[in-house]
Parts: structure tokens; C-alpha cells; sequence
């Protein structure tokens, strides 16, 4: 059977082809269709404040081809609201949510009647009672009254809440957690007004923990007394144990330019104990550069917001490049990078206030390394203090806008058995805002200061100098290919020079995005700056673009990255970039 139908258009249009729903596929089911016609457009057209509706119907049944139904509707004169009265009773009327809801309800005299609105009306308001703790909540009176005669609608909503619940006793179970530890994860007081809000809050800060593989955090709202409400809190830890293992390789970055295979091995004691200490196990093994890393984590006053961090490792790293003369070509080329080999033990305290991620560490170093072909050892302990905070528009791996602020400073002194004295200084910052849906901004800008006597800068390790270079400091450049360098000859009698880090280091970024799709985007940037000393600033500077996927995991970006200026180069670079993960 076909459908044609006249004398409506729009959202009228569109309810009429609703309550008439799909047309039918068989003799039985046309009609028991036909015979509904009527009824249902005079719902649809009632549902949206036509009471005077009428329709004329013509049925075509030719012999050889599906049945024709023409309707021709005349909705008639429209109802329109006269008064909208809600009322409330108890304590919700002193609700502050309450009375926010209220004055965001469109619904006002003059308006057509439109029942789904009313319905929506009422279902918001039973919501926001039951989501704000009001249990006892009902409508004592729910009403449309329609005067056919003046074509006029009154709405008459009444809802007593009677008082408002608070939480009651709360019960953990399946967790083998200190009482006292799991006690402090809840995010209001003893008592406290009921909430769902406070509910959620509960239970992604237990996600949060890292202890436990599910969560589910129940009012028992079968044992309501008193205005009290119980809540339970089924928790199922995680292993004791878990192991995860990485495979990968660098190809054209090691000293013989060969590909360097990579394995890493992440152990994870997610609880040690009753009192929810966890360690962490991290080793990595390349021919090159292996890497060994524990950190054992102490919850204090609060398990997320309040730890106490033990690390202890042996890390063999790279940093800058070393660099030969080839005679035949007239240029320098990468042959290596500088090796440093850190022990390393330290303690820190990292707490949250207001949104800030206070930090203090105390740290021993001692690090070795060959630079310009003489080896150094130096010692270091290091009094160190930052300061961060992170504020997104939303929880995405994708976030709109958002910006991020870290201030540190690191200090170390002969007086406290170090080989030099050193005042260590950073700032980073990260801004982005997406204006009009699809033109999203991106920039940073990263900034350092060493301050140290000109005898000491030797001593200083490659950990703790600067460098420049790399996915997220300047593109088109390998990673920590820029900073000051010594040029030496090296034991073969060959013109060298070493990418030694500086004293300071000055970078920025600024980066434009368009989105094609939510899932897809084209991005362009500028990046400039450099690492450098004294007197010594000479910005190196990059230009590219490359196309993001957002993926369920995080952005994945690949980025082309072309150098444009270098102080000590006059042939053209450029680098492949490829990344992964949220910008913020």
C-alpha cells in the first residue's frame, strides 16, 4: 500500500507519519491499519493542541498493484496554554538545583499546547527529586484541563517531596583494603545531603585507585529509615600480579645506524598490602640503552589526592647527537648521541589542593658520561619542589580547550655532597580553544634556566642540562638534535662536534587543526626556538602539517616536520613524526 498525505506539514506532518507508524507488508496487517486511520491521526494531531482536526479519506484498490490511500487532513484551530502552574511541596522547594530547573522551563502561557512537553516537564521533575535524594516524592496532582469551546489549556502540575535523604552507613565489600584507607575515598561527609552527582564522584574515585576491575556503588534504597539512606559498595579488586610486555625497535638513531630492537616489561603490584602501598616494575632492554625503574607508591592523608612516591633505577640514556666531518660531502652527519648511565634514588610527595598538584622530591643522582672524549661522574642531591594544574572543558582524550600550567625548581649544593651547585628552573605551558566546532588551536611554550657557575657546566649531567628537538618540542628535527655543542677532534684525528644540552632553553609552538569529520583532521604548524647559553640564542625554526585520527585510545597524529632555519646548517631537514595520545 502507498501513502500520500495532504494538508500538513513540518513537525505536525512528521507526528502524523509517527502515530501511523510503518505501512503494512501484508492483507492482515493493511487492514488492521486501515482501520486505526482515524484514531491515530486524531492522537497525533491532539498531542500537539489540535482538538478540531478532521481528515478525508480516499482508497484506491486497483486489481493488479498495491492499494493507494490519499489523506487529506485539516488540523483546525490550535489550543493554546492559558496558565502553566507548577507547585512544589517540602523541602525540594528550597533546592537550589530546583529552582535552576524551574527557571529553564520553556513552557509559559501563549504557547501551544504540546503534550510531550508536559510529559517531559513531569519526567524532569520526578528525575531531579529522586537524583537529589527526595524519595518520598509524588504528584498529588498531574493534569491538562482543554476547554474545546475557546481553544485554551491549563496545566496544573503539584509535586509534594517530602524531606530530603542523606547518605547512611556505607558497606564495602569483596575489598581486602584497610576499612580506614577505603573510608577515605569517599568524596563527602558522614551524612552528607544525598546526591547522584556524589554517587558518581564515588565511584570513579575508587576507579581511579587502580585497586579494583569493577565497581558498582548502590543506594539500597530497600532499606530507607529514618531519612537515611544505606550505600553498597561491591568492589572486585584487580590480580595480585600483572605483566605487560612492549615490542619495538629505532631504526637510523644508534651509533652504528642500524635498527635497535626494544623490549619492555611493565610488572604492576597493584596492592601490596592492606594498607594499599603498589609497586611498579619497569624494565627495558636494548642493546644500547637499558633501563631498569621501580616506584613504589604510599597513599597518606588521601589514597589519590596524597602519596608518598620511592624510586630507585639504573637508566642507561641519549641525549644530543655527536656528529662527524664527512670530507666528501662538506657536512657533518650524526654518528651517535651522548651516553649517560643514571643511578637514581629518590622520594617524593605529591599532593593535590584545589585542583593543583603540589610536588616535593628529594633525589640522588649520580650519572656518567664521556663528553668530547673525557669521562665524568658527578654526584648530585637534589631538593626539588613543582607546582601544576590541568583544567579541560571535558574528560575526552579530544578535549575542546584546556590548559595546562607546571612551574619547578630543583636545587643541589657542595654543602649537601654534591659536585656543583646548581639552581634548576622550568615553566611549561599548553593552551587550546576550538572556536566554531571545526578550528581548533594548539600552543605551548617551554621555557628553562640553569644557574650555575661557568666552571660547573661540565659537571652538570646531560639529564639536568637542556635540550631542543623532537615530536613535542621542535618537528622536522630527531629528538634532542639541537642545544649548544663542542667541537673537538676525535681519537681518529676527525673534526667532531657533540650536542652538549645549554643553560637555557626557549621553545614554542603554534599549531592550527581543521576538522574534516569528528574522526579525522588536517593540521599545520610553526615551531621555533632552541637550547642554548649565555649569549648564545640563535632559534632554530620549523614549519609542517600532517592528518590526525581521534581514535577510541587518543589522537594519532602524523606529522611531516621541515626545517626552515638552522644556525649551523645550510641544507634543508625533515622528519617524520608519529604520536599518539591526548594533548593535555
Amino acid at each position: 500500500m502507498t501513502l500520500e498525505i495532504s494538508g500538513v506539514d513540518g513537525a505536525l506532518r512528521r507526528n502524523v507519519q509517527a502515530y501511523l507508524g510503518q505501512l503494512p507488508a501484508t492483507d492482515a496487517q493493511r487492514d488492521a491499519y486501515l482501520f486505526n486511520v482515524e484514531d491515530n491521526i486524531d492522537d497525533a494531531l491532539q498531542s500537539l493542541g489540535y482538538y478540531h482536526g478532521r481528515v478525508k479519506q480516499s482508497l484506491e484498490r486497483p486489481v493488479n498493484g498495491p492499494w493507494q490511500l490519499k489523506l487529506e487532513i485539516t488540523p483546525g484551530e490550535v489550543t493554546r496554554l492559558q496558565w502553566v502552574n507548577i507547585r512544589v511541596n517540602g523541602e525540594l522547594l528550597e533546592d537550589r538545583l530546583f529552582n535552576n530547573w524551574l527557571d529553564s522551563i520553556k513552557m509559559k502561557p501563549g504557547d501551544t499546547l504540546n503534550h510531550g512537553d508536559y510529559e517531559q516537564v513531569k519526567s524532569q521533575l520526578s528525575a531531579l527529586a529522586f537524583a537529589r535524594g527526595y524519595f518520598d516524592g509524588h504528584y498529588t496532582q498531574a493534569e491538562i484541563r482543554v476547554n474545546r469551546e475557546l481553544n485554551t489549556a491549563q496545566i496544573n502540575l503539584e509535586f509534594a517531596s517530602g524531606n530530603r535523604y542523606h547518605f547512611g552507613d556505607i558497606n564495602f565489600e569483596g575489598s581486602t583494603l584497610d576499612p580506614e584507607l577505603l573510608n577515605k575515598l569517599v568524596p563527602f561527609k558522614t551524612h552528607a545531603n544525598y546526591s547522584t552527582r556524589r554517587i558518581s564522584a564515588f565511584n570513579q574515585r575508587l576507579l581511579d585507585t587502580g585497586y579494583f576491575t569493577s565497581i558498582k556503588v548502590l543506594p539500597q534504597l530497600d532499606k530507607l529509615e529514618d531519612n537515611y539512606v544505606p550505600i553498597k559498595a561491591e568492589l572486585t579488586p584487580k590480580a595480585d600480579h600483572s605483566v605487560q610486555v612492549g615490542l619495538g625497535a629505532d631504526i637510523g638513531n644508534n651509533s652504528n645506524n642500524e635498527l635497535e630492537p626494544r623490549i619492555k616489561l611493565v610488572w604492576k603490584t597493584p596492592q601490596v598490602n592492606d594498607h594499599g602501598h603498589a609497586l611498579e616494575s619497569s624494565l627495558e632492554w636494548s642493546p644500547e640503552r637499558p633501563k631498569a625503574l621501580f616506584t613504589y607508591t604510599i597513599p597518606l592523608s588521601d589514597p589519590l589526592d596524597d602519596q608518598l612516591q620511592i624510586k630507585a633505577g639504573m637508566l642507561w640514556d641519549k641525549y644530543g647527537v655527536n656528529q662527524t666531518f664527512d670530507a666528501e660531502s662538506g657536512e657533518y652527519r650524526n654518528d651517535g648521541e651522548l651516553e649517560s648511565r643514571k643511578k637514581l634514588l629518590g622520594v617524593a610527595r605529591n599532593k593535590r589542593i584545589s585542583g593543583w598538584l603540589f610536588s616535593y622530591s628529594l633525589n640522588v643522582l649520580q650519572e656518567s658520561y664521556n663528553q668530547s672524549d673525557t669521562y665524568y661522574d658527578p654526584m648530585f642531591l637534589l631538593l626539588g619542589s613543582s607546582i601544576s594544574k590541568t583544567i579541560r572543558s571535558d574528560n575526552s582524550l579530544d578535549p575542546k580547550s584546556g590548559f595546562r600550567q607546571l612551574y619547578s625548581v630543583e636545587y643541589t649544593d657542595p654543602v649537601l655532597g654534591s659536585d656543583a651547585r646548581l639552581t634548576r628552573l622550568q615553566a611549561q605551558f599548553k593552551w587550546i580553544e576550538t572556536l566554531f566546532d571545526k578550528h581548533r588551536f594548539v600552543s605551548r611554550l617551554d621555557l628553562g634556566v640553569n644557574l650555575a657557575k661557568d666552571s660547573d657546566l661540565a659537571d652538570i649531567p646531560p639529564s639536568l642540562r637542556y635540550f631542543a628537538g623532537g615530536d613535542q618540542s621542535i618537528r622536522g628535527f630527531s629528538y634532542q638534535e639541537l642545544g649548544p655543542f663542542i667541537e673537538y677532534t676525535n681519537s681518529d684525528g676527525i673534526p667532531s662536534r657533540q650536542v652538549v644540552g645549554g643553560r637555557y632553553l626557549a621553545v614554542g609552538s603554534l599549531e592550527y587543526q581543521y576538522y574534516l569529520t569528528p574522526s579525522w583532521r588536517v593540521a599545520t604548524f610553526v615551531d621555533g626556538g632552541n637550547a642554548f647559553d649565555t649569549g648564545q640564542f640563535d632559534p632554530v625554526v620549523s614549519v609542517g602539517g600532517g592528518i590526525h585520527w581521534i581514535s577510541p585510545l587518543g589522537p594519532i597524529k602524523f606529522d611531516v616536520g621541515f626545517g626552515v632555519r638552522h644556525p649551523q646548517i645550510d641544507y634543508g631537514t625533515w622528519r617524520i613524526h608519529l604520536t599518539m595520545g591526548t594533548e593535555l
